[in-house]
């Protein structure tokens, strides 16, 4: 995040910070409400929306269609059923001090027109760290419950919403269907709550999966969300789930004696739901500062997580009258705690390597309590991090938890360094494999280019190896791969190619296994044989290599036509041969990032060792493409400047019908340089060179020839 005050922000530098900041914020909403996986901490999140909505206050002709204040949470997963709120289930704003509480109270009196002297009274009650859900009921008959999702479609989670407890002593479940006792149920009613999971019970399935060495979960809201989101209801019915409702959405008829929350929260508790007990009304400022101090102060003591307090304007009619702004109500609030630290001493920094082959570091510590949780390992984030707080081991470090989430190092103790502490110096080869860990420019982060070959990337390497738009192997799935690589079966990408050979000498063949059956591995192993055979492009694309996608992998393979000249001119080029780069670069559409990173691959010898392997097994079909016979066919085209008629895309793609290559720069391969206005220094290079410059009349008037 910028260090700049949004008050000496260009509109320039705005714009640009809120393109960023956009698409930052989505990445946290997506690892957050879609992952359960959050990366930062829920103060570093607040941080980043603070930054946000003062540039767009300061700007406000520059907010974008995808502004965080324009969504909610993040878009529903694949693996679950979608359903549309029929009310959209909206985030609340946050305040931190007491500045934040006045303003939010000037805002609702100004909006209604109320005398400074209006008491307000709000309601005040914990705000808990879970899942957000919604539950819609039809005559009393629960139709379907859903999570936010991105507030306006959730994912189906009804099922397992029925194995969530309604009471701290695990006996009743959420209600299936309303009681008599509230006599002619409401056409429709939609409550909406949160799910949590409990600091004793968060423990007990933490210890359960360390003994089963499963990863463990980072923090009971995780928790939570990872056992209500399972696909199979019989798992969340393990997890001693709870839930406490706190508002509604659709309710028709809406009864006419209920005027304000409090009794909307009583007609809710007649209905049989739970409801959070920590409830208060006050009516000043005073009053609900100190409800939130007296919650801060017995944080400590709750069973569950909270993060803060929510303040609600008391009167339903004023809240309709309130409405929303943005993606947030004005007649509610959340008033966040602040993070807690303490210091301990840095034992050691482990570097841990995902999924993606990214480095992370870890912090192991003396073990702390920090707000009532035993710390010993933290996170880092990441070497730039290390080094602008220079982090040593042995420091004294000071330790934070906000939002009870993982626990993170936010600075040093310097009085209390060792003498004898050094400079941490991060490693440049991944510490699993041993393959070059190199940093790109403009990342923060490291990453390994083992890829196919290193243990920790491996199962999702062979997952993207064999998916949907790679080599496409229907029936060779994330849950099949999951069990072919534990059993051994499939190490490498070439493993898969030999199953069937292999499998009709195994002891214990494919046909034999639980879930398999004689036709579904008939079907897997010709779906094998069929993908023996991938185009240039996908073969290029399954490989993983960072910054090929299909695209890139596509603008390769047309630039290369076959495997063997594609190998053999990128080994070229990483044997640091002239041309052979030269032409690499010149492909239009690869940039330095692409080219590096592919470079970095073929410089690994048990990444050729793989290609190796798979030449074997695999047949790599040449790059085919309809080409329309024209002047140009085979020729190699530059454009520059601004084209009259043409976009600089509609010429490209043009001359690629026609047979022609588009090339990035000018160089003696070119025959074609057509130029606009402003032509700057390709123009120039090209009358260096002698190569023949066209306008776009004359370029089009020979391609109609």
């Amino acid at each position: 995040m910028s260090a700049v005050p949004v008050s000496e922000l260009s509109e320039e530098k705005a714009k640009q910070e809120l393109e960023k900041l956009a698409h930052e914020i989505a990445r946290h909403d997506a690892l957050y409400h879609q992952r359960d996986n959050p990366e930062i901490t829920d103060a570093e999140y607040d941080a980043l929306k603070r930054r946000n909505d003062a540039i767009e206050n300061r700007f406000p002709h520059l907010v974008r269609a995808d502004s965080p204040n324009q969504r909610v949470g993040a878009s529903p997963l694949e693996t679950f059923a979608k359903v549309r709120h029929s009310v959209p289930m909206l985030s609340l704003g946050n305040a931190f001090t007491r500045e934040d509480v006045e303003d939010w109270q000037e805002r609702i009196r100004n909006f209604l027109k109320l005398p400074d002297d209006t008491p307000l009274e709000c309601t005040a009650e914990y705000k808990i760290d879970g899942l957000s859900f919604s539950a819609r009921y039809e005559h009393g008959k629960l139709v379907y419950a859903a999570t936010r999702g991105d507030g306006e479609t959730g994912e189906v989670i009804t099922e397992n919403m029925l194995e969530v407890y309604a009471d701290q002593h695990l006996i009743e479940k959420f209600p299936k269907q309303l009681p008599n006792t509230i006599g002619v149920p409401p056409a429709i009613l939609e409550v909406r709550g949160e799910v949590y999971m409990s600091h004793e019970d968060f423990q007990k399935l933490n210890t359960s999966r360390a003994e089963k060495s499963e990863s463990l979960f980072a923090n009971p809201r995780n928790a939570a969300a990872g056992s209500l989101r399972q696909l199979d209801s019989k798992i969340t019915a393990t997890r001693n789930l709870r839930y406490y409702v706190y508002a509604v959405g659709t309710f028709e008829p809406f009864p006419t004696t209920i005027k304000t929350y409090l009794e909307l929260r009583q007609y809710l508790i007649r209905c049989g739901f739970t409801a959070e007990p920590h409830l208060t009304t006050q009516h000043t400022v005073d009053e609900l500062l100190n409800s939130y101090q007296l919650a801060l102060n017995a944080r400590h003591l709750t069973k569950f997580d909270i993060d803060g307090i929510v303040y609600k304007i008391n009167r339903l009619d004023w809240q309709q009258q309130l409405g929303s702004v943005g993606r947030a109500p004005r007649w509610a609030i959340a008033h966040k705690f602040p993070a807690e630290q303490a210091k301990t001493i840095l034992e050691s920094i482990d570097i841990q390597v995902g999924r993606t082959g990214a480095l992370t570091p870890v912090a192991r510590l003396k073990p702390i309590t920090v707000g009532g949780v035993v710390v010993s390992n933290a996170t880092l984030h990441n070497e730039d991090e290390i080094a602008r707080k220079d982090i040593r081991i042995g420091d004294t470090v000071i330790i934070q938890r906000a939002g009870d989430v993982i626990p993170q190092v936010v600075g040093v103790d310097i009085g209390l360094r060792p003498a004898d502490a050094s400079p941490y110096l991060f490693p440049d080869h991944c510490p699993v494999c041993g393959s070059h860990a190199p940093r790109e420019e403009g990342e923060a982060v490291r990453r390994c280019t083992g890829g196919l070959y290193c243990e920790a990337q491996i199962t999702e390497r062979l997952k993207h190896f064999v998916s949907r738009t790679a080599l496409n192997i229907d029936g060779l799935g994330d849950r099949q791969i999951d069990e072919f690589f534990t059993r051994g079966l499939v190490r490498t990408p070439a493993d898969i190619f030999t199953l069937e050979t292999r499998d009709k000498i195994s002891l214990t063949p494919l046909r034999n296994w639980e879930g398999y059956g004689e036709k579904s591995v008939t079907n897997l192993f010709a779906a094998i044989t069929k993908a023996s055979k991938p185009t240039l492009e996908r073969f290029i694309f399954a490989l993983g290599i960072r910054f090929i996608g299909e695209i890139n992998a596509k603008l390769l393979a047309k630039q290369y036509q076959s495997y063997a000249y594609w190998k053999h001119s990128i080994m070229l080029a990483a044997q640091s041969d002239e041309a052979a780069f030269h032409d690499l670069m010149n492909i239009d559409g690869i940039g330095e990032k692409v080219a590096t990173s592919l470079l970095d691959f073929f410089k690994e010898a048990h990444n050729l060792s793989i290609l190796q392997d798979l030449e074997v097994v695999c047949q790599v079909q040449d790059f085919v493409q309809e080409i329309i016979s024209s002047p140009v066919t085979g020729k190699t085209v530059v454009f520059t400047g601004t084209l009259p008629t043409l976009s600089r895309d509609a010429a490209k793609a043009q001359a690629e019908r026609l047979g022609a290559k588009v090339a990035s720069s000018v160089s003696k391969k070119t025959d074609y340089v057509i130029t606009g206005e402003d032509a700057g220094s390709k123009l120039a290079k090209a009358k260096e060179l002698g190569v023949t410059i066209l306008t776009e009349a004359q370029w089009l008037e020979m391609i109609r020839e």
